[in-house]
Parts: structure tokens; C-alpha cells; sequence
């Protein structure tokens, strides 16, 4: 399906302003870098800071907008930046756990499926803890109620954070299923682009 000239144009004016906006607000973090300064020299650091700071920004400044943009020609509920819920079973924590426990162990290997409906299992069972969840970045419904939650990262997180990814996008499910048991929920990292093309993701 090809995009339409309006996206297009939503999209390239999305670009343009997030550019606008850096380079009018951009600030450098830090005065005093001696050996960088030294070792690149004044005019590299700066442009080189400059970039990482845009890379950093990326994601709220024009990643989000930008899949805002194209899901809502598909679907009909799109919302970024939004709580799916503020309570957890204290059940499906203890899954949540269980399942965080053996994946950094190798016992088990990762099955999404299989894991949300563990969850499902015991979403409302159990006392019910109030919790305060990472903002999903992008949340998508389609017309039949099916429910995607995306946390868009850059395109190389820190390896060692996916642990806590992992243990996020469970949550999420956990909360949207504690309000309603029976929804067809997706939580799902989303990686802009893949910096090892050709090869697969690594």
C-alpha cells in the first residue's frame, strides 16, 4: 500500500520541524570535556556531540510522530505517550517474576504466546497492587479491539537493559488484562531500522 501525499507531507513536516527545534534549543551538555577536546579537537567534539544528542532525541522528536502518522491510516485508535493501567495482581507479578527468573537463567526459551497467557491466567487473581508503568510510546487498537503496546527504542539499546524491557512489556499486559480479561493484547519492543543490513538484527 502506498503511503498518500498528505503522510507525506505530514511527515517530511514532522522532519523539518524537529530539525527547526534542535538546532535552536540545542544546548551542550557538558562545558569542560579535556581529553575529547584534545583529542578530536573543538569543531569534531562539538559537531559530534551535536549528533549524539539527535540520535538520543530521535525517539520522542520524530520516531513516535512519525509511526503515529502511518498507524493512523490503518487503525482506528491510535494514542501515543499513554498509561495502560495502574494495577497489577499480585498473581501475575509473582508469573511475571517466574518468567523473568527462568529466561536470565536459560531454562526456558522466550514465547510470548505462551507467557500472556500465563498472564491472563491469573490477571485479576490475587490482591490487586497499585503500580506506576512506563508510558507505552505507541499504542495502537485495531476495529476488532485487538490491542498493540510498542516501546520504540533506538536502534542499538544497551544489550543489558533488555532484561527490564522484557519485564516492562509484561506489565503492560498485565495491567490492560487486570481491566479486562479477555482483551487480545501485543506488547512489543519496536526497532526503527536495522544498523546490521544485510544480516539479521544481532
Amino acid at each position: 500500500m502506498s503511503m498518500s501525499i498528505q503522510k507525506k507531507t505530514e511527515i517530511e513536516e514532522i522532519l523539518k520541524t524537529s530539525l527547526r527545534d534542535k538546532f535552536a534549543r540545542y544546548q551542550p551538555e557538558t562545558v569542560s570535556m579535556p581529553f575529547h577536546t584534545r583529542l578530536l579537537g573543538k569543531d569534531r567534539l562539538a559537531l559530534y556531540s551535536f549528533i549524539h544528542s539527535l540520535n538520543t532525541n530521535f525517539g520522542i522528536a520524530i520516531f513516535e510522530p512519525v509511526a503515529q502518522v502511518l498507524a493512523q491510516e490503518r487503525f482506528p485508535s491510535v494514542n501515543t505517550q499513554c498509561v495502560v493501567g495502574t494495577q497489577i495482581s499480585l498473581d501475575a507479578q509473582d508469573v511475571i517474576q517466574t518468567i523473568i527468573d527462568a529466561l536470565t537463567t536459560a531454562s526456558a526459551q522466550p514465547n510470548k504466546s505462551n507467557e500472556i497467557a500465563r498472564i491472563k491466567h491469573v490477571c485479576q487473581s490475587g490482591e490487586m497492587r497499585q503500580v506506576k508503568l512506563t508510558r507505552v510510546d505507541l499504542k495502537v487498537e485495531t476495529a476488532t479491539g485487538e490491542i498493540f503496546l510498542f516501546d520504540i527504542k533506538t536502534a542499538k539499546p544497551n544489550a543489558g537493559n533488555f532484561k527490564e524491557f522484557k519485564r516492562t512489556l509484561l506489565e503492560w499486559a498485565a495491567a490492560t488484562l487486570a481491566q479486562n480479561p479477555e482483551a487480545n493484547v501485543h506488547s512489543l519492543i519496536a526497532i526503527p531500522y536495522n544498523p546490521y543490513e544485510p544480516e539479521p538484527y544481532a
